[in-house]
């Protein structure tokens, strides 16, 4: 990592604050998440349609995609500490009140706060993590934070899903709620506190969009989100097309989410000493296992395995890019990481409307074969950034260097 990503540079490594981060991650996916796979019970509550109890899903991306840039230009300067204390602690005011709105108009408030809060924490985090961690460990502190996010998609919302079922959804997330009162504590007394890097000036996304490596990321990591809300977004028709058991459909999602931690296992091992050869072989893993599903035949085995590599390529391939977008970003980091949270947020909304088109022009079985596409324009994007987007890590150059000749081997007989 170069010094345009950390500093100062610490050299201790803050590990309880990094799972509190991580328990935050978590926290804000199954907010984001939760009224998914409740939608039933709080159609009924709220005394409105299912389609209409969805927008409270659709609400949350949107004021994302419509608040993050600004918001984060206008608390750009509020020190990082207190402002990630005040995000978990507007999570647990959002589901609170989501849990006692007396009405959809009163939830639908509620998760534009969320939704508001949520923007602001991925714009926030990642460069917070940056400047608290030493340099050569910020792969390995953000994969241990990633791994919240995870989590979420594999445990939080199938938990919040199932306790809403049995005791209610406003159960599911006032509960929630309480958890993220517990974590504003947790993370007051062990986030530490962090300071800006001398001369670095207020985030501006016209300079870090005029970075050279900023916009190959903000393009390609994008992308590869698309790919997959294409085909996760649609699983359910590509498994019964495929000839697979119904059951099928929720052993993938849960094999998504633990694929999923494995691979930003691997990304934390890999990311500061390999960042570009892992990245390249990571995108182009999950290219041949969207290709190939369409090919299972029926088979159970052969579709969880090219499901286990896209889920861990996916889970790995946020860890790689986070890393790229903060290194690219240099002094703007924050601006170019804020960038990437609305570019991410775009990509899951086209993803879902792009895996939709697919599903009607080529059918439910060749939706995979059609997320195969940007996955593969995002690792044309990336073979072509080696100079300033995706460059070799410290350890990927050193066999292009020439062996030292010790003073005697110069010699002849």
């Amino acid at each position: 990592m170069s010094s345009a990503i950390s500093a100062p540079a610490p050299q201790r490594f803050p590990l309880a604050a990094m799972m509190v981060l991580a328990a935050i991650a978590f926290t804000a996916i199954t907010t984001e998440l939760l009224p998914s796979g409740l939608l039933p019970q709080i159609s009924t509550g709220l005394n409105v349609s299912e389609p209409v109890a969805g927008y409270l899903a659709a609400a949350y991306a949107a004021v994302i995609v419509v608040t993050v840039v600004p918001a984060a230009r206008l608390l750009g300067r509020v020190p990082r500490r207190p402002l990630l204390v005040a995000l978990v602690l507007t999570f647990a005011l959002s589901n609170a009140l989501v849990g006692l709105a007396p009405d959809f108009t009163s939830a639908m408030v509620a998760r534009l706060v969320g939704g508001l809060a949520h923007g602001l924490l991925w714009t926030t985090m990642a460069p917070y993590v940056s400047r608290v961690v030493p340099a050569a460990k910020v792969g390995k502190a953000l994969a241990i934070v990633f791994s919240g996010n995870s989590l979420g998609l594999a445990i939080g919302a199938p938990i919040g899903t199932a306790l809403g079922t049995f005791l209610g959804w406003r159960a599911s997330f006032l509960a929630l709620a309480g958890f993220s009162v517990l974590l504003g504590v947790l993370a007051f007394w062990l986030l530490p506190s962090s300071r800006r890097a001398a001369g670095e000036t207020r985030p501006s996304l016209r300079a870090a969009i005029a970075q050279p490596g900023v916009k190959p990321v903000a393009i390609a990591w994008p992308l590869l989100v698309l790919a997959h809300f294409a085909l996760f977004t649609y699983i359910a028709p590509y498994i019964r097309d495929a000839g697979l058991p119904d059951y099928a459909i929720s052993l993938s999602l849960t094999v998504l989410g633990v694929s999923g931690l494995l691979g930003i296992w691997i990304a934390g091992l890999t990311v500061d000493s390999h960042p570009r050869r892992s990245l390249l072989i990571t995108t182009a893993a999950i290219a041949v296992s969207m290709l190939l599903l369409p090919f299972v035949g029926g088979s159970l085995a052969f579709a969880l395995v090219l499901m286990t590599v896209w889920g861990a390529g996916l889970g790995a391939i946020g860890i790689y890019n986070q890393s790229a977008i903060l290194r690219a970003g240099r002094e703007n980091k924050d601006a170019a990481n804020g960038l990437t949270v609305l570019t991410i947020q775009l990509g899951i909304t086209i993803g879902a409307l792009y895996g939709s088109a697919a599903l009607v022009v080529a059918g439910p079985l060749l939706v995979p074969a059609a997320a195969a596409i940007p996955v593969i324009a995002a690792l044309v994007i990336a073979y072509a950034g080696k100079t300033v987007a995706y460059p070799p890590g410290p350890r990927e150059s050193v066999w292009k260097s020439p062996r030292p000749v010790k003073e005697h081997e110069g010699t002849s007989k």
